[in-house]
């Protein structure tokens, strides 16, 4: 806590480093250098626009060069060359091994102590900026050479790894937008913009604006992420309290990213870009297949590691194999640690647990029973599995917010102490949402599709 808004005597909650640091220390560098590269991309797409990726690389890599210094630069340069070299030989599994060991290199001891080190000078952003920007660099270089591999003829350039590497938006926080689209869009000479596209960019960035001012009143008067730190406290409170905490806890989450990378979005769109969209609100979840919080990461992982291997996602030890080589790499991305550990293990259960349930359930007598009590009861059915999975997915995910004890308290309350009245009152609540949710998908599957279709429980996107 620190003070605030003075003349209404608040404190201001500023236990979320990433959202004070966007948009309270140093939003006026941020919005410095975006608007910066708006207005020198907006210039040279008009002046050549046969040449814009090339400017976006030069304008990201002088701010990057400016801003970390001469030996941040030659480390990611570096980086860009080793995984290049792997690149040529159009091995995946090279280019796998090759990329995960550099990554590796960024998130294990000794080694990431020893490459910050070489970053000369000192300020309050150096160490985010470093692991930010060396993190998704990496990201991108295995993106770029795996879409090499997947190129017949030829290869491509070092200048194409280079200009996708070091455009700015997307440089230090991401999203990360694999190599096969940002390629194409970014050298695209036709940049015409569809019907009333301007309208709704403006539109989206006043939103993002609102937003940014609503969550700063709730930092002012709702202390939901100090409150989970006094534990103290939070034993005091009422089961329906915790359960109303932890779910703000990833509602909050779900608006931090969705404003990030919307304000990084927006620009990109201003750059005739179509980059990946926020993540699928937590209200809207209910199972664990479409559970991510970073969409680029998740569209890598889908990409490269979870669809290759697992294919259709209906083989039950494909899909083991594929979700565990998901959430190693995920591990390894987020930085290996117990509460990391924890957190894999359990997203990873409860996806493999979901097709596990599907498949138990599409075998006779289940699926006669289904089949004859029709569409309505089924998704009513249907909806009291989901108002549990969604509890799961709020516990299995508030730990990495939070912490262990947190987590472990409200389940302990809601699963046990709250036992029965507490739990079933939850339960249907959240039941009630569910099938709001259902309905409205209905509703939108009706508008697309005038073909009647059953509502399927899945998708291809996994937790991240």
């Amino acid at each position: 806590m620190k003070p605030g808004w003075h003349y209404f005597g608040r404190k201001m909650d500023v236990s979320d480093f990433e959202w004070i640091m966007w948009f309270n220390t140093f939003r006026n560098h941020i919005l410095f250098s975006l608007a910066g590269h708006v207005i020198f991309a907006k210039i040279f797409t008009l002046i050549t626009p046969k040449h814009r990726s090339s400017i976006f690389g030069m304008y990201g890599g002088l701010a990057v060069l400016v801003t970390m210094g001469w030996t941040f630069m030659a480390l990611v340069l570096s980086h860009c060359i080793i995984l290049y070299s792997v690149a040529m030989v159009k091995r995946k599994w090279m280019c796998f091994v090759a990329g995960l060991i550099t990554l590796a290199s960024i998130k294990l001891e000794p080694y990431n102590s020893w490459q910050e080190a070489l970053v000369t000078g000192s300020f309050d952003l150096q160490d985010v900026l470093f692991y930010g920007g060396c993190g998704f660099s990496i990201m991108r270089c295995m993106s770029f050479a795996l879409e090499n591999c997947e190129k017949k003829d030829g290869n491509f350039t070092l200048s194409d790894l280079l200009k996708y590497n070091f455009y700015l938006p997307f440089f230090f926080f991401g999203p990360v937008m694999t190599f096969d689209r940002y390629h194409v869009q970014a050298n695209n000479m036709q940049l015409t913009r569809k019907d009333r596209e301007m309208w709704n960019i403006t539109t989206k960035a006043l939103l993002h604006l609102g937003v940014i001012l609503v969550v700063d009143i709730f930092f002012h008067y709702l202390y939901i992420l100090t409150i989970p730190s006094d534990m103290k406290l939070v034993t005091k409170l009422s089961d329906w309290c915790l359960a109303g905490l932890a779910y703000s806890n990833l509602v909050y989450d779900w608006v931090k990213a969705a404003v990030m990378f919307g304000v990084v979005n927006t620009v990109a769109t201003l750059d005739h870009l179509d980059p990946p969209q926020p993540p699928k609100c937590i209200t809207m979840l209910y199972v664990f297949a479409e559970t991510h919080f970073d969409r680029g990461i998740n569209d890598w992982l889908c990409k490269y590691v979870y669809d290759y291997i697992g294919g259709n996602h209906d083989k039950i030890f494909k899909e083991l194999l594929a979700t565990f080589c998901t959430f190693a790499i995920t591990t390894l991305w987020l930085g290996p640690c117990e509460l990391v550990y924890i957190w894999s293990f359990f997203n990873c259960f409860g996806l493999n647990f979901e097709l596990w349930v599907a498949k138990v359930f599409s075998l006779p007598p289940f699926s006669t029973i289904e089949t004859a009590m029709g569409e309505a009861m089924s998704r009513r059915v249907r909806g009291v599995f989901n108002a549990a999975n969604f509890w799961a997915i709020v516990l299995y995910n508030v730990l990495s917010l939070n912490s262990l004890e947190f987590a472990k308290l409200v389940g302990k309350r809601l699963i046990f102490k709250g036992f029965p009245v507490s739990t079933v009152s939850v339960l249907f609540v959240t039941y009630c949402g569910v099938q709001l949710v259902k309905e409205r998908e209905r509703q939108i599957a009706l508008l697309e599709d005038p073909e009647p279709v059953k509502p399927v429980d899945g998708g291809k996107e996994k937790a991240e």
